[in-house]
């Protein structure tokens, strides 16, 4: 087996792990390192003090489960802790050390944050991924860090920097308190530190960091390359000027696929949030087309119908649909309407707008083309940010579920990054 031998990017940041700071942010590039070596460090938290819980939390429990649990902790078990044996506890969501010590797995998002996770108390939580959690997630599970284990308690966060308004780079780069806008009063409990690909090479496949990473768009390679924080005037993944210059008049008769996309409203009354609904294709040559936004404010009932009658009107493949919060009421609210159209749910374990970022890269390679004008679509594909205060970008959100659709054999190379 081989031998674990911690990068000089992964020793200093234990070293920052161990200091007098309460709160540590280890931000940069893809596959630099960053979460191996926090989990290594909440490993030996949980192995020094017998008994202790800690806490890792994403936005979405499923990505802490399978993302975390079920990938990362293994691989340093293997590699660091050989022999080390754990019991999953699949009732609780939870892995049981040796030593009595639990390894708590859990989302912070709408439908989680009432979880039985946040009954319990912490020595350490670890916010994976923390620029896709809102800050007010971030403060409600703060409230857990409590536990009396022997510990310094601790919260680890990481994250591929977003911009410089996300809290994460108000709380740790600008040292304020991200609603005040206040400084901190204790500014050296939040200590941060780079960690970039490059940190990691001896890790990384071959060509990862040339081919893949290289090849992505300017704004990804800032992000997942470089680590850079992204300018507030940069933010946005579009601009009306980078849809105007690929946009066409007529549908190509070459279209190969079809989709529907679909971002449900749930609440089942006509005053509910919209459902966004989307039509898209994809022509022989790779390029993408979207046809029509039909988003709407309505029932159950009446959305369904829009859809069923979208996709005879392009004899679409297959209608695609997000079902976080809907579950089975969304399929079968489309299957009263139309009970053999094909039907695929897709289901959200990453943030907007890490979901977002390959489809705007087609947008910035001039592959996606508007055929007309969508005043509401593009006024929110503008003005969308990633913002905690923002609220949910529906026409956006199905947009993005039929070009994620259409290009996911297209656009492969992507896939490792926001895995």
């Amino acid at each position: 087996m081989a031998r674990f031998e911690k990068t000089p990017a992964q020793q200093h940041a234990l070293e920052l792990l161990q200091s007098p700071a309460r709160h540590i942010l280890l931000f940069g590039g893809s596959r630099s390192g960053k979460t191996f070596i926090l989990i290594y460090a909440l490993l030996v938290r949980a192995l020094k003090a017998p008994g202790s819980r800690h806490a890792v939390l994403r936005y979405h429990g499923n990505g802490a489960r399978y993302a975390v649990g079920f990938d990362t902790l293994p691989k340093v078990m293997a590699l660091a802790f050989p022999g080390l044996k754990i019991d999953y506890i699949k009732s609780d969501n939870f892995f049981r050390l040796p030593n009595s010590s639990e390894i708590w797995l859990g989302g912070l998002d709408a439908d989680e944050r009432a979880d039985r996770i946040l009954g319990r108390e912490f020595a350490t939580i670890y916010f994976n991924e923390c620029s896709e959690i809102p800050y007010s997630g971030i403060t409600t599970a703060l409230t857990r860090l409590a536990q009396k284990s022997g510990l310094k308690n601790r919260a680890y966060y990481d994250c591929n920097p977003s911009g410089r308004s996300h809290w994460s780079y108000k709380l740790f780069i600008e040292k304020v308190e991200p609603e005040s806008r206040r400084p901190l009063a204790m500014p050296g409990n939040y200590v941060s530190m780079l960690m970039n690909p490059a940190d990691n090479s001896v890790n990384l496949p071959e060509g990862y960091i040339e081919n893949t990473l290289g090849s992505l768009s300017d704004r990804q390679r800032n992000r997942f390359l470089k680590g850079l924080w992204q300018d507030d005037s940069s933010n946005s993944l579009w601009t009306q000027e980078l849809i105007d210059r690929s946009r066409v008049s007529d549908v190509p008769a070459d279209l190969e696929q079809l989709v529907i996309g679909v971002d449900p409203a749930v609440t089942g009354s006509s005053s509910s949030d919209l459902t966004g609904i989307v039509a898209a294709g994809r022509s022989s040559n790779g390029e993408y087309y979207v046809l029509e936004d039909a988003s709407l404010q309505s029932s159950p009932m009446i959305w369904a119908r829009t859809v069923e009658h979208l996709y005879s009107k392009y004899a679409a493949d297959r209608v695609v649909s997000e079902v976080n919060q809907g579950g089975d009421l969304i399929e079968m609210a489309l299957r009263n309407v139309a009970p053999d159209i094909p039907y695929k749910a897709v289901r959200a374990t990453r943030g907007k707008l890490l979901r977002a970022e390959p489809v705007a890269a087609l947008y910035e390679q001039n592959k996606v083309h508007h055929v007309g004008f969508f005043p509401e679509l593009e006024d929110e594909m503008c003005s969308y940010r990633g913002l905690d205060s923002q609220s949910s970008p529906d026409r956006l959100d199905a947009l993005v579920w039929a070009l994620t659709e259409l290009s996911s054999r297209k656009n492969s190379a992507l896939m490792p990054i926001l895995a």
